[in-house]
């Protein structure tokens, strides 16, 4: 393997370990949980969200299909594909950081749990989800192989499914409030203006 396409194939790699680092140290300050999801729902969304974990890391896979290319190598669209991917975790590690100690890896309400509205809650309502699907996209761009572009699509209809989970639960926890909320800031997309009026 060429020298520099080892870099290239270290530096993703780099970025998201030093992400999974953060990530896994700052669990340590979450709340104590009041409520959580039952083990079947959360299997709904772990068991994909693990495989489209698996297929983006798992390079050599047995299967010729996955390890085509979507388009030619370009050094142009490898680092326009790590800025996105750097974005991205830049992005979700800024709302967990901004989310505190209200902050779980599972559907679950903490106690003395808060409705975040501020920071990048201003502007999406799940931007952990925003940004780890950036920080994919990013990924699948550099990459460009089917291998990656169907492990984004795995973990967006993964996430997808544990943010409706997550909406239900938040819904329950704070009746009115939330709705408000999801009235006025959109799911994923920041600035994505919605039409809807928010309920008084």
């Amino acid at each position: 393997m060429p020298l520099d396409a080892l870099f290239h194939r270290r530096l993703i790699a780099l970025l998201w370990l030093a992400w999974a680092l953060y990530w896994s140290l700052a669990a340590l300050g979450s709340r104590p949980t009041l409520r959580r999801e039952s083990l079947g729902s959360r299997l709904t969304h772990l068991v994909p969200l693990t495989a489209g974990g698996v297929l983006l890391a798992w390079r050599d896979v047995p299967w010729a299909a996955l390890t085509m290319r979507l388009w030619p190598q370009s050094p142009t669209l490898y680092w326009s594909g790590v800025l996105v991917l750097a974005t991205g975790l830049a992005f979700a590690i800024w709302a967990r950081v901004h989310l505190g100690g209200n902050w779980s890896g599972a559907v679950t309400v903490k106690q003395g749990h808060e409705l975040v509205r501020s920071g990048p809650y201003a502007h999406v309502r799940h931007p952990i989800y925003t940004g780890l699907l950036t920080a994919v996209l990013g990924t699948a761009i550099a990459s460009g192989t089917v291998r990656v572009a169907l492990a984004f699509a795995i973990i967006a209809a993964a996430l997808v499914r544990k943010l409706r989970a997550e909406e239900a639960l938040m819904r329950a926890t704070f009746p009115g409030a939330y709705e408000r909320y999801r009235a006025v800031v959109p799911a994923l997309i920041p600035f994505a203006r919605l039409r809807r009026s928010a309920p008084r």
